[in-house]
């Protein structure tokens, strides 16, 4: 198969087609033109399981620009490496970071060769961000990268980011172990920033169920074994809560519906 165009951009040619990609489907999800056929029969199957599915993807698109405005406005943290960061959207990672520090570096790493390209184009004339593409489970290897040694100085405290990650690695691929290798090779002072899928429902199962059959991935884990990623790290207020009421420009209405009690985030320092 050739190069692909789409939009005046041309993709590798080692894109499959064939397989949904966890960043594709999620931009379907999201109401966006940056899939193909296969990713979009998984939203559509994601959305006849939870009809509010495309209102979870925003409150994790929302969180993202208040997590990233507290540790870069409120915090000070200045460079940021974002995990498995997905395609392009509103208010991504750099733009907000950068609105409060100009100087503010970001380094998006993601297995996806489509985040490549379109990162890439987006950033061009952004010498502070780099897109590289890596399986953020192999840490060490993506700590070692040039771009990622170009711009992320590991002596000075570091947001390490798995917005709606984790859940796509399975039990038997040690995610708590992966947490723990990017935060020991961050200094004190860096802060761990995750969202998660929430088993809080039978909804939940159903919609894990969705996931697993058609993405292979997504687990729906406690809010016990969440919070267990942050072993060792100091939670900031209010914890680790439903994304609607993770610090709310809003408060939100009353009771939380459904969809938003899907999943749950949270921003801890390493003392």
């Amino acid at each position: 198969m050739g190069k692909i165009p789409s939009g005046g951009r041309e993709f590798p040619p080692h894109i499959n087609l064939n397989e949904p990609s966890i960043a594709r489907a999620y931009d379907a999800v999201l109401g966006g033109k940056d899939n193909y056929e296969v990713d979009r029969e998984v939203a559509r199957e994601l959305h006849r399981v939870m009809p509010d599915i495309r209102n979870l993807a925003w409150d994790n698109r929302a969180i993202l620009g208040r997590g990233v405005r507290h540790l870069a406005a409120e915090v000070g943290i200045r460079q940021f490496i974002d995990l498995g960061s997905g395609l392009p959207t509103v208010e991504n990672t750099h733009q907000v970071a950068q609105r409060h520090n100009p100087s503010a570096r970001v380094v998006y790493v993601d297995n996806d060769p489509i985040v490549l390209a379109h990162g890439r184009a987006l950033l061009e004339e952004n010498d502070n961000t780099a897109v590289v593409t890596a399986d953020l489970r192999e840490p060490d290897a993506i700590l070692r990268l040039p771009e990622v040694r170009r711009l992320i100085d590991l002596s000075e405290p570091v947001g390490i980011m798995l917005v709606g990650m984790l859940h796509h690695l399975h039990d038997d691929e040690n995610p708590k172990g992966i947490v723990e290798s990017y935060m020991n090779a961050c200094p004190p002072g860096s802060y761990l920033f995750l969202t998660h899928f929430c088993r809080s429902s039978p909804d939940a199962a159903q919609l894990e169920d969705t996931f697993l059959e058609f993405l292979k991935t997504g687990r729906f884990r406690t809010q016990e074994e969440i919070e267990h990623y942050f072993e060792g790290l100091d939670l900031v207020d209010p914890g680790v809560v439903y994304l609607p009421e993770w610090r709310p420009d809003e408060e939100p209405e009353r009771p939380l519906t459904v969809s938003q009690r899907l999943m749950v985030g949270g921003i801890a320092r390493k003392p």
